[in-house]
């Protein structure tokens, strides 16, 4: 028997995204660390069936558990905007295994790590560098926590160095119907601030708890015997973190965001009307990852 997909919309998000726990629901679906050992083929043959499916020519017998299943996979591995295939560090699948690789390893080689790893940026630097300094008479817990500060820095420069032109010239703002009418910088702004808001919140639990977690544990006497299990404990530990905060610190603000037309830039917000009205009182974007 064969499944009626006529009125079935593949792009139609599965869970409410205008609700937190729908949000969070969604990017625990595409952030499944599963799916990044899956092989390419399979991937292909993803946006394969999400393409016929946008375009309604599925093949027989296709069932919608399937579609849904190509749908996580394209999500967890493809450019939202351009559809091409992303490098695996760049996949959403791999946020978690990504991120308690280089979290694990900072909070185990704190003081060394923390500098090494935000070299990119002098910002980061400079507050790694600084907080070790100030550590250096504190509690070796307090020293532990450098690697957060240094995490934090970054994602308040990197982000925003990384989306400047978006800060230059403006983001995309469309209305409920999807149609573009303009540019804003103040939308861009807003995006990226809640993009550094979530990253921050990503990195905070584990980069936060888990030196306290951990000096207790070191403190054990089997522990202290197998000392070259302590950065794969922390690496482990730091999985379990990132497995719930990136689908949470993601689902912390809409990806479709709205926006009142009052709060755009006067030119636009005199272009909008003159064309539209009062027909448009909001505009809508999307505020990246």
């Amino acid at each position: 028997m064969e499944t009626d997909l006529s009125g079935f919309d593949i792009d139609a998000p599965r869970w409410d995204q205008c609700t937190f726990l729908g949000r969070v629901k969604h990017f625990f679906n595409i952030t499944d660390p599963r799916t990044v050992l899956l092989p390419e083929r399979e991937l292909d043959w993803a946006k394969v069936m999400v393409e016929k499916s946008r375009m309604g020519v599925v093949p027989p017998g296709t069932q919608v558990e399937q579609l849904l299943y190509a749908k996580k996979l394209y999500d967890s591995a493809f450019h939202p905007d351009t559809g091409e295939k992303m490098n695996v560090i760049g996949r959403m699948s791999f946020q978690v295994p990504g991120g308690m690789i280089i979290t694990g390893f900072m909070l185990q080689f704190y003081r060394q790590m923390a500098i090494s790893y935000i070299t990119a940026t002098t910002t980061a630097v400079a507050t790694a560098v600084g907080m070790n300094m100030l550590t250096k008479r504190a509690p070796p817990l307090v020293g532990r926590w450098v690697p957060f500060a240094a995490v934090a820095a970054a994602n308040c420069v990197n982000i925003p160095m990384m989306r400047q032109q978006e800060l230059i010239e403006g983001i995309c703002v469309k209305d409920k119907n999807d149609n573009e009418i303009g540019q804003s910088r103040r939308a861009a702004a807003i995006g990226i601030t809640q993009v550094v808001i979530s990253r921050i919140t990503m990195a905070a639990p584990g980069m936060i708890l888990l030196p306290v977690i951990m000096e207790r544990l070191e403190k054990l006497r089997f522990m202290k015997k197998v000392k070259v299990l302590h950065a794969p404990l922390q690496v482990l530990l730091s999985g379990c973190f990132l497995i719930f905060m990136v689908p949470v610190a993601c689902g912390l603000f809409p990806q479709k965001c709205e926006l009142p037309v009052s709060y755009l830039e006067p030119e636009l917000q005199d272009t909008i009307r003159a064309k539209y009205g009062e027909l448009v009182p909001s505009v809508y974007f999307n505020k990246g990852l």
